[in-house]
């Protein structure tokens, strides 16, 4: 299938038809005006200016100049990058995209790269929605974006160990469809699974598929292999060691900034076979926090517990309730976990949740007649993954739809959810007359719960990059005055730098700018990403 340049996933999994219709009605129904339909540039009239590095000749076979490749390589996938495409804002394209092959082709690129001064982004699955695989390298003589896409391996299997070592490029699927015949999985479900690669995962320590224990992909990385300017970082395969600081720990979320990972040995599990889940209906929103806090500090480690307030349950899973939907699951792959489900259950009683039926089965199971919060549950799963590209199509009606995450403590959510939920709506107020903000859970520990936010505002074509800007800071100083952090699971990037630039301590960032500099002395990989261009 063919990759869309400008948006989301695959061209032939648009919306279109009824989905098309029935989204349009939704937000006609919600935002009064005209919805006028922006359709996407032909990359031919985009008017790219030319490369201006060449690949020497030892390279020339890993890099395309083509503009379809560069074009597609120019931005992520966040609401901006969408919006820009759509209205033909390439300022900053790359020069090349290199697809190197194995290892050594990555450090023949890095070495060429370094010599002449020329950036090197790592574009890992391009899925980034902070700016972190944009090639802004103002004052280099080039930008090379480096696609990994060609090392997809799994490489070994470890199962006495339960453990893989994989290349980098491997997208979510492939790596799943690799492991499968062994019984093993990664179990690292992403909302961009199938468009990100193991690699951007390791870069930017990002948020997978469990709700509680295992939620970052750092939890899942037994070594690294990492190929800097100044050489190559294999750390070795440990279940743990107290040797030092972690070398691991070095790159992963370092976003393409020290290294390129080239492979990594990742812990495996069995496949799940034994399942039970339910939803949980409640008239009040504090009850529903207070009950997942609840069970997020009992022990019982779900795999998905995920809180979606009275908006989310509304506009993403059509059902109405006073407070939220609680979405629970327990997965294993040895025992039986209904008990598990049932003790959640109880701690949602505890606190005023009406169940769903089913709240007590096994997998496929279900008794009595089904509760509207059980069907909200499946109709919510199914929509987190059309999201992106339903939010494709109301970025090409002008209407604003983008999201933003953080994570605090407990004690001091009720006071960050306030101040966001306020600064949001204040900047609504402004730049778009009204709009909507809702909340879900993604994640939940013992001491707090990562908040995930959606606003959904009505545009004005041409002004709608600026709009979201002034939402999208006006929302993050409240994160940062609030002790939350700029990012849970979405990095760092360009977007989010000036507050992570605050949010970390001096001595870290001093830390950090040294081994940016003993590592890439040159100051190629990916400039502006964490610590300032040189």
């Amino acid at each position: 299938m063919a990759r869309s340049w400008w948006g989301w996933g695959n061209d032939e999994d648009a919306v279109r038809g009824a989905e098309l219709n029935e989204l349009l009605g939704r937000v006609r129904a919600l935002m009064p005006g005209e919805l006028t339909d922006h359709r996407p540039p032909d990359i031919a009239s985009l008017g790219l200016p030319e490369p201006r590095v060449t690949a020497p000749a030892s390279l020339a076979g890993l890099c395309s100049a083509e503009p379809a490749d560069r074009a597609a390589h120019a931005h992520g996938k966040a609401y901006r990058d969408v919006v820009r495409n759509l209205q033909g804002d390439l300022r900053h394209v790359p020069d090349l995209v290199a697809r190197p092959r194995d290892e050594r082709e990555v450090t023949d690129l890095l070495d060429w790269c370094t010599r002449e001064g020329i950036a090197v982004v790592p574009y890992g699955g391009g899925s980034s929605v902070v700016g972190g695989v944009e090639p802004r390298c103002d004052g280099r003589p080039g930008a090379v974006t480096l696609d990994m896409g060609r090392m997809d391996r799994v490489l070994e299997i470890d199962r006495t160990s339960r453990a893989a070592r994989v290349q980098a490029g491997v997208f979510g699927p492939h790596l799943e469809s690799r492991l499968r015949p062994h019984g093993l999985t990664l179990r690292h479900f992403p909302q961009s699974f199938e468009f990100s690669t193991l690699g951007g995962w390791l870069a930017t320590r990002a948020g997978g598929h469990y709700a509680t224990l295992y939620t970052h992909i750092d939890d899942l990385v037994e070594s690294m292999r990492v190929v800097t300017p100044s050489g190559v970082s294999a750390s070795r395969r440990l279940p743990g060691s107290g040797a030092g600081p972690s070398p691991d720990r070095l790159f992963l979320g370092s976003e393409g900034t020290l290294g390129v990972i080239t492979e990594a040995w990742m812990r495996l599990q069995e496949r799940p076979r034994r399942r039970a889940g339910a939803s949980v209906r409640f008239a009040d929103y504090a009850a529903a926090v207070a009950a997942t806090r609840a069970i997020a500090q009992s022990g019982l480690n779900p795999a998905n517990c995920r809180l979606l307030d009275a908006a989310e349950s509304l506009l993403n899973a059509g059902v109405s309730v006073g407070g939220g939907v609680l979405v629970l699951a327990f997965e294993s792959a040895d025992h039986p976990v209904h008990h598990s489900l049932a003790r959640a259950v109880e701690l949602c009683r505890d606190h005023g949740g009406e169940p769903s039926a089913d709240a007590t089965g096994e997998p496929g199971g279900t008794s009595g007649t089904e509760s509207g919060a059980a069907r909200a549950a499946e109709t919510w799963r199914s929509s987190f993954l059309r999201m992106p590209y339903q939010r494709d199509v109301l970025a090409r009606h002008a209407v604003i739809a983008e999201t933003f995450e953080t994570a605090c403590t407990w004690d001091k959510f009720e006071a960050l959810h306030r101040a966001v939920t306020e600064a949001a709506r204040q900047a609504m107020s402004e730049v778009t007359g009204t709009g909507v903000i809702t909340c879900r859970f993604t994640h939940v520990y013992p001491d707090g719960p990562a908040p995930y936010f959606g606003v959904y505002a009505p545009g004005r074509w041409g002004s709608t990059v600026a709009q979201w800007d002034h939402i999208k800071a006006a929302v993050s100083e409240a994160i940062e005055a609030s002790g939350g952090t700029i990012t849970h699971h979405h990095a760092v990037g360009r977007d989010h730098r000036p507050w992570y630039d605050r949010q970390r301590p001096e001595p870290f960032a001093a830390a950090l700018a040294a081994a940016k500099a003993a590592l890439d002395p040159a100051g190629v990989l990916n400039p502006g990403v964490l610590l300032p261009a040189p």
